[in-house]
């Protein structure tokens, strides 16, 4: 595959830019944890904020202006605007047009009416999966000919009493801190935020004369097919996701430089993921997680692990495991920001479901 990322969208619960965020991540800055909530960040915004917010960032970035015609969107949520919908249904003020506004495929409407788009409109929901999965068919769309530029990613603001409950219930938001793979981890810290990420084919950007972040080299899409709610106990189903996007991309294992685990600090899935790190990479490769200095995004979490490692490719430096002090498995755990020549960086989701989603960045 030959698909390329030449602009970025990011806001953060932080409430800084990319470049302001990855900084203050490649620092070490551990996440904040409202015990006993479960909160990261000292900002949250409505979902619609964020994709007015990420699709204007995303748009200046890669030089364009809307409209855009008809190019593509693939923008996706695990939760969409279930947080408005719980205060309407504390404070009633509802109207039809509203209402409209907010049902589910609305949040890729709204990015194609910001840009402008009249081509594609597609809206995945695919649990935390979500913004790998739209990051990895928009790649698709391009390299299928079906159009030469796409708007893709996740944006989510669910901190909301449904969403806390439901997490909390399951036992895994974090009381202290967030602490992906370390010993003591205890869960996640909620957050909002959202990326959104502008692709195009090699032609295209070539004839603007953009420098691309990153390119997409393969991506891997597939399900457990076993529970809804827990990680499998053998993984296959992420096995089978790396799998697709190392044999797409044309590469072994040994050829990864730095994976970005989805990492969230739960007891379950961080051994999971663990163990098939270990399978297919053994410790020869950097692993890092964004979720303990940035909380977990649920839907838009992949796109933002997508968009800090294009980041990563262009400064050429990985990022740490923020909040990992003591590791609980034998794999290279980036502790400190180290510079390291990348070539190629694996980025993970996993969701409830068992949804897996994959992608494989080169650097350009």
């Amino acid at each position: 595959m030959n698909v390329l990322i030449t602009g970025i969208g990011l806001w953060t619960g932080l409430g800084d830019t990319a470049i302001a965020t990855w900084q203050r991540y490649c620092q070490g800055q551990t996440a904040l944890i409202a015990t006993p909530e479960g909160l990261v960040g000292a900002t949250t915004l409505p979902v619609e904020k964020i994709i007015e917010t990420t699709t204007t960032q995303a748009l200046n970035d890669a030089k364009l202006t809307a409209p855009l015609g008809s190019a593509a969107v693939v923008v996706g949520s695990s939760r969409g605007f279930q947080a408005q919908w719980e205060i309407w249904l504390r404070q009633p003020s509802l109207s039809r047009e509203t209402w409209l506004q907010t049902l589910p495929a609305t949040v890729s409407q709204q990015v194609a009416h910001i840009a402008g788009i009249q081509g594609m409109v597609l809206n995945p929901t695919a649990a935390c999966a979500t913004g790998i999965w739209a990051i990895a068919q928009g790649a698709l769309l391009i390299a299928q000919g079906y159009c030469d530029l796409v708007l893709a990613g996740g944006v989510e603001s669910a901190i909301s009493p449904l969403t806390l409950a439901g997490f909390r219930q399951l036992g895994v938001l974090a009381q202290e801190r967030a602490a992906p793979f370390d010993r003591q981890r205890q869960g996640f810290g909620l957050a909002a935020g959202g990326a959104l990420l502008v692709l195009e084919s090699p032609e295209r950007a070539r004839s603007r004369g953009i420098e691309p972040y990153a390119r997409i080299a393969g991506v891997g899409l597939s399900a457990d097919a076993e529970n809804m709610a827990a990680p499998s106990l053998n993984q296959t189903g992420a096995l089978l996701a790396i799998q697709k996007a190392l044999a797409q991309a044309e590469l072994t294992p040994r050829q990864i430089d730095c994976i970005h685990s989805h990492g969230t600090g739960t007891r379950r899935n961080d051994a999971a993921e663990a163990a098939w790190i270990q399978t297919l990479f053994g410790q020869g490769v950097a692993v890092t997680s964004h979720k303990g200095a940035l909380g977990h995004t649920l839907g838009a979490a992949g796109a933002i692990a997508v968009a800090l490692s294009c980041l990563s490719l262009r400064e050429q430096q990985i990022p740490p495991c923020v909040g990992c002090e003591a590791p609980d498995f034998d794999l290279d755990i980036v502790q400190k920001s180290r510079p390291a020549p990348l070539g190629y960086i694996l980025c993970c989701s996993y969701g409830f479901g068992g949804q897996n989603a994959v992608i494989v960045l080169a650097r350009p």
